[in-house]
């Protein structure tokens, strides 16, 4: 007997070669950091639902459905929207995942944690969707931008001790491309030693007087999506001796800058640090 497609027309066998050699056309983002990049790449057109986190870029959520928070999601309207990929991050997303799987869905999850995870993240993206020259220039534009900082950070005559903390109840220290990003703004990570573990509950300080002993100069909050309040960091027992308490030195970062693994972190998040950093070392040299 024949191969099967030796009963197709030539122009039906050029059409599902066609179609299997693609890339993927119908995208759903879990997270800001895929949706910003492929907005980046000029690839925005393959997105059909985003997180409703998202708020970068702005015209995201006037232009896709939000069909996911950040450990939770509306299966029925993903499966709708019939994405041929799902784009996820981390371990806290596994269990959206395994559903979205087990419903026939292509997914991919990302796991980046730190500056070269999140350059590797963006080359990656790249491939996935036949984008490789222009996310090579994106993350060599990035990279520019970082080694500009850089090159700031050198000339300072002072470094700054930061203490970033990315939640308050409890008091969780900077994960590890947030700790990398502090280095290379200018300052000095109070607790660099906790950003290299990859969990949340692993990165608790659990004493809070802990902080005072470290005596940070600068005091950096970005509260996963709430705000940061500096009255109630100043009114915790023991701290008003902590110089960046004293002198006023405590500033949010906003989550959706510094807390996304992905070009915001590396742009507008770094430069805030560095900016806030510089305008300290100023003041005190």
């Amino acid at each position: 007997m024949p191969p099967l497609w030796q009963d197709r027309g030539y122009e039906e066998i050029q059409f599902v070669m066609r179609a299997a050699a693609s890339f993927p056309e119908r995208i759903v983002c879990l997270t800001e950091e895929t949706t910003e990049t492929l907005y980046l790449l000029g690839e925005e057109r393959r997105i059909v639902g985003i997180s409703g986190f998202t708020v970068r870029p702005p015209r995201a959520r006037k232009e896709k459905p939000r069909v996911s928070a950040f450990t939770s999601a509306n299966f029925d309207k993903i499966v709708a929207l019939q994405p041929d990929l799902v784009l996820g991050f981390s371990d806290l997303q596994a269990d959206i995942a395994a559903e979205l799987i087990r419903r026939g869905i292509a997914v991919h999850i990302f796991n980046q944690r730190s500056i070269a995870a999140i350059f590797r993240m963006i080359r990656v993206l790249g491939g996935l969707v036949g984008c490789e020259t222009r996310a090579a220039s994106l993350a060599t534009a990035i990279q520019a931008g970082l080694d500009e900082i850089v090159v700031g950070a050198r000339a300072l005559p002072h470094r700054p001790r930061v203490y970033f903390e990315e939640w308050n109840e409890p008091m969780i220290s900077g994960i590890q491309w947030v700790s990398e990003l502090i280095e290379l703004a200018g300052g000095v990570d109070c607790f660099a030693e906790l950003g290299h573990e990859p969990l949340a509950k692993n990165r608790i300080i659990a004493d809070p007087l802990e902080v005072a002993r470290r005596a940070p100069d600068i005091i950096f909050g970005s509260w996963c999506g709430k705000r940061f309040r500096p009255e109630s960091v100043a009114a915790r027992p023991g701290w008003a001796d902590i110089p960046a308490v004293r002198d006023g030195e405590m500033h949010e970062i906003k989550s959706s800058m510094i807390l996304q693994p992905g070009p915001a972190a590396l742009g507008d998040g770094v430069r805030c640090m560095h900016e806030l950093i510089r305008n300290w070392a100023q003041r005190t040299c």
